[in-house]
This record gives structure tokens, C-alpha cells and sequence, in this order.
């Protein structure tokens, strides 16, 4: 009887001649994946063999996983029956990483346990730190009304006695953990939305925030609003309609929602959009997941940093786990719209240029429009008794639009009027 292959989650080993070796392996997968299984009685080919079993060969066992993996870790090991042969279970789960076994570390890759190195152990080390479901929240009182809001419109359901445990928003100490703060109804944490006029960021048209609220509705939010920025252009002057977006939202989509799931939110920073006049930049903080390689990341292989965000994000269909938006973003753009760095991964979409053009045009009418504005401040600065009435006859705009216009002005802080309707003064801020 065969019972399959070696794995990243599972190994074979002949007899408890080879214990050493067996937690050894159980230390590499703990510290791969958190978890692992190790079969005695079995040979490298899933061939069973069978282990003999006496009265201390299950507490030989327990104890030598006891002195030998730090920190320690409870095991479950039974006797199982297969083919009419006597074989050990030994399963074991943790989430203290790293894990040493005998002293040293280990990683597993495939069916391999592989000594990690200093610096591979400090990248292990922070990434456990680093982890949203192990850190604590500063705030212990949180709501999730908006979340239960997802979950509902999803047609799901969550469990008011448990839907906490079963989404991991609780620490091992049952207190309320960082990912549990950026799903709560109020939180701390704002994602913001740029756009610049030119391609630097010398001159800030418009900034939104979309935060202090549940993530997930944030994240929502800001693909709603640039895809109503992809604006459609038609071109009829052949013989065919031909239509053009400003830039490929698909591509963006996935660019976003990659960002929003792989960020290292323990340093309490976001990620965000920037729109320019020729392109997109979406940032995260935090490079590679450890143990990722370049190429890996570009197949599109994932090692999510917050795994169990992810899981939520699949239940709500944010995200497929088909690691098919990286390749899709090259397919599209190649790999040099990727920016990697230790801290931080850009993506930068480039947007259609003959739609710049057009959006060029767009602003310079706006600023031609916005010119009135500056002749409304202009006539207050020089008389700030003027009347709406007396402003409307010198500007050459309807009374209706002129009070819109200082309304406007108003809001955005820029002028103020102090005293009466009549009697007033109008107040210039800048």
C-alpha cells in the first residue's frame, strides 16, 4: 500500500531509527508553514513498511520532540493500522515562530529540510513579529457591524458566539490582535487617494482618504473611484468605433488588491495610489515575503505576509488564489512597472497617452474655468464690501454662480465672510 509523496506539509521516515531526523523535520515545516505531519513506518516512496511499537516507543518519542524543538510544542501522536501494519502519526501545529530543532534551524522546501542562514533566521524572525493575528490592538474596543455587513451580502453567515475565533481577530491571550483593529467599524488607519497635476508631486489636485473604517470597505471604496477616473474616449474617425480607457482597471484591480492583502500593517503605514498625468503608482510597504524568490514572485507564486487576511478576502471574493494577477500585470506592461526594494513594492500603470492628451485639454479648460475664481478674490481683495451682486457684473457670471462658486470657496478654507449680508466683510485666506 502507498500512502502518497513527501511534502512541504508531510515526511516519511522508515523507523524510529531515524528520530532525529524526523524533528528535524517537524522544526522545518513548523517554521515553512506552521504546521506538519511525520509518519514513522513508512518509506520515502509512501511504500508502508511498519514500525515496531513497544511500551516506550510513543513517550521515546514525545519526549525526544520535548528536549530537542524550541520554543517547545505539544505533538499529537497515535498508532495507526495500514495494510495490517503498525504505523506512527506524529502531527504537530504552532505559530512561535522559529523553530529550532537541536539548536539549529530549519526550513522546509519541497520534500527538503534546509539549514537556514543568520540572515534568513533575522527575515524569519520579523515576519512572525510583523504578524497582523499575533500583535496586539491598542484599541480592545472594537465593533464589526460593517464586516457582518460583507459576510451578509456574500450570502454567508458569521456566528456571533465564535465568528471572532474562526476569523483569527484574536490573540493567543484572547485579546483583540492588528488584524482585527483594520476591520473594525473605527480604526486608526486611513488610505488616501492622490492625484498631481504634471508627473511629480509638486502640485496636489485632489486628495481623498478612505479610512477609519473597516479595510475591506476602504479597499472597496478606492476601486470605485478610480474606475470612475476611467474615463472612455471615442474615436470615429475611421470607419470603425474604436473606444480607449485611460488605463487598464483590471490590471490596476489586481495591483490594489495585492497591495492591500501584502502589507506589512504592523508599520502602521497603508498603502496608497498616486495618480499622475502620465501614470499610476500604487504602493505597499514591505518587499518580498521572506523565502520568495524574484522569479517566484513573477510566475506568480504566492507566500502571503498576512495569510489569514487572505482567507477573509477569498470568502469575500476580493481574491482569487489563483496567483494569476502578477503574471496578468506583466503580460500586460513587463516587469519593469515593478519597483521591489527591502521596504516598499510600486507598481506603476501607465496611462493611455493619447487619453493624456485629452485629460491635458481637460485641465487647462478647468484652469480656464477656475481663472473666475481667481477674479472673485481679486475683487474681494481690493473691496471686501463688494456685493455678490456687484461681483456678477464685473465677472461676467450669473448671480446664481457666483454664490456657488464663493460656497465652494468657503469649504476648501480659502475665503470667509464676517458680518451681515449687508454689512459684512469678506475675508481672504489665501
Amino acid at each position: 500500500m502507498n500512502i502518497g509523496m513527501e511534502t512541504e506539509f508531510v515526511e516519511f521516515k522508515k523507523s524510529t531509527g531515524e528520530l532525529k531526523e524526523g524533528i528535524i523535520s517537524l522544526a522545518s515545516m513548523l517554521n515553512k508553514n506552521g504546521r506538519g505531519v511525520l509518519y514513522f513506518g513508512v518509506r520515502n516512496d509512501g511504500e508502508i513498511v511498519g514500525q515496531q511499537i513497544g511500551d516506550r516507543t510513543m513517550r521515546e518519542i514525545s519526549q525526544g520532540i520535548a528536549n530537542a524543538i524550541k520554543p517547545q510544542i505539544i505533538p499529537t501522536i497515535i498508532m495507526e493500522l495500514l495494510e495490517d501494519k503498525n504505523v506512527i502519526k506524529v502531527t504537530v501545529e504552532g505559530d512561535e515562530k522559529p523553530y529550532s530543532a537541536y539548536g539549529k534551524y530549519y526550513m522546509r522546501s519541497a520534500d527538503e529540510d534546509r539549514e537556514i542562514s543568520p540572515q534568513q533566521l533575522r527575515g524569519l524572525m520579523l515576519s512572525t513579529s510583523d504578524s497582523i493575528v499575533n500583535i496586539e490592538s491598542n484599541n480592545q474596543k472594537l465593533t464589526f457591524n460593517q464586516l457582518k455587513t460583507l459576510y451578509i451580502g456574500n450570502n454567508l453567515t458569521l456566528r456571533e458566539n465564535i465568528f471572532k475565533q474562526n476569523l483569527n481577530l484574536l490573540t493567543r491571550g484572547g485579546t483583540y490582535n492588528l488584524m482585527a483593529d483594520i476591520l473594525a467599524d473605527v480604526n486608526s488607519y486611513s488610505i488616501k487617494v492622490a492625484v498631481f497635476s504634471g508627473t511629480d508631486k509638486t502640485n496636489l489636485i485632489k486628495r481623498n482618504e478612505y479610512g477609519y473604517k473597516c479595510m475591506l470597505v476602504a479597499v472597496k471604496q478606492v476601486l470605485d473611484y478610480m474606475e470612475a477616473l476611467n474615463d472612455t474616449a471615442v474615436d470615429m474617425g475611421g470607419s470603425l468605433r474604436i473606444e480607449s480607457k485611460l488605463f487598464d482597471f483590471s490590471c490596476f484591480r489586481e495591483a490594489w488588491l495585492n497591495a492591500c492583502l501584502h502589507n506589512r500593517w504592523s508599520r502602521q503605514t497603508p498603502p496608497a495610489v498616486y495618480m499622475f498625468d502620465d501614470r499610476i503608482e500604487i504602493i505597499s510597504v514591505g518587499g518580498l515575503p521572506d523565502g520568495l524568490t524574484l522569479e517566484e514572485f513573477y510566475e506568480g507564486k504566492s507566500k502571503p505576509v498576512n495569510l489569514e487576511l487572505q482567507r477573509i478576502m477569498v470568502q469575500l471574493d476580493y481574491i482569487e488564489q489563483t496567483g494569476h494577477g502578477v503574471p496578468l500585470i506583466v503580460s500586460r506592461y513587463g516587469r519593469e512597472v515593478f519597483d521591489i526594494s527591502e521596504n516598499f513594492i510600486t507598481v506603476t500603470i501607465p496611462l493611455n497617452h493619447k487619453r493624456n492628451m485629452e485629460r491635458g485639454l481637460a485641465k487647462t479648460a478647468a484652469k480656464m474655468i477656475d481663472s473666475h475664481d481667481g477674479k472673485i478674490l481679486e475683487l474681494m481683495k481690493e473691496n471686501s464690501n463688494i456685493n455678490v451682486s456687484e461681483i456678477s457684473r464685473l465677472v461676467g457670471l450669473g448671480t446664481t454662480t457666483v454664490t456657488k462658486r464663493i460656497h465652494h470657496m468657503k469649504e476648501e478654507g480659502i475665503v470667509d465672510r464676517k458680518g451681515s449680508k449687508k454689512t459684512g466683510q469678506w475675508i481672504v485666506k489665501r
